[in-house]
């Protein structure tokens, strides 16, 4: 792994990187969620696909939509896509009406698979919306708008839905709590995403002249 980090080069040896950093963080998400929320042990193998498949698509695409990586510019880039998720909650809560509470949610044990069909032209409607701003954020050649494209799809499908669904469920005064530990839960999943990333890379990148 060193070897590949110190001959950073291109968008192939960043995806190793970033998939790996995914399985990482997908883990402790994981083992948090059990602890402080609901039993999901049952999804940890898809949550490790799902953690890698997000991982590296990330990675490889910040390479193809910056000119020059640097450290501060990989801390904005997974910002912009955190960012990404809650702008998903809020407009999920503005466009719909509660049909469900949380409650009921947690107790069937199951992907809320009605809502999330509900939700499906809303969700849609944000991922072109958001690809759009991404690539006017960072002006990329075509390589560059297709990956943001594309990772803004994938993160969506693997990790946002659920988050889409938010205006669909109410959310009692004793429920806002796990709201909140659910919406700590994704900052920490990013946080240490990105941390790990760095850790393996912030030498290359300082070495090529990036901050």
């Amino acid at each position: 792994m060193i070897v590949v980090v110190t001959r950073l080069g291109g968008p192939s040896h960043l995806v190793g990187i970033g998939a790996i950093a995914g399985i990482i963080s997908a883990l402790v998400f994981t083992v948090v969620h059990q602890l402080l929320i609901s039993s999901i042990w049952f999804a940890l193998p898809a949550m490790l696909v799902a953690g890698a498949v997000c991982g590296g698509c990330l990675a490889g695409t910040y390479l193809l939509a910056v000119r020059t990586p640097s450290s501060r510019g990989w801390l904005r880039f997974n910002l912009l896509f955190l960012a990404m998720f809650v702008a998903l909650g809020a407009t999920s809560v503005a466009v719909f009406d509660p049909v469900t509470t949380i409650t009921a949610l947690l107790q069937t044990n199951e992907p809320p698979r009605e809502l999330i069909g509900r939700a499906l032209p809303m969700t849609a409607a944000f991922a072109f919306a958001t690809a759009v701003l991404l690539s006017l954020v960072y002006r990329p050649r075509l390589p560059g708008v297709l990956a943001i494209t594309g990772t803004t799809v994938v993160l969506l499908v693997l990790l946002g839905l659920n988050i889409s669904v938010l205006g669909l469920v109410a959310v009692t005064k004793g429920e806002a709590r796990l709201l909140g530990e659910t919406f700590g839960l994704l900052v920490g999943l990013a946080s240490v995403y990105a941390a790990v990333v760095l850790s393996f890379v912030r030498a290359a990148w300082s070495r090529a002249g990036g901050a």
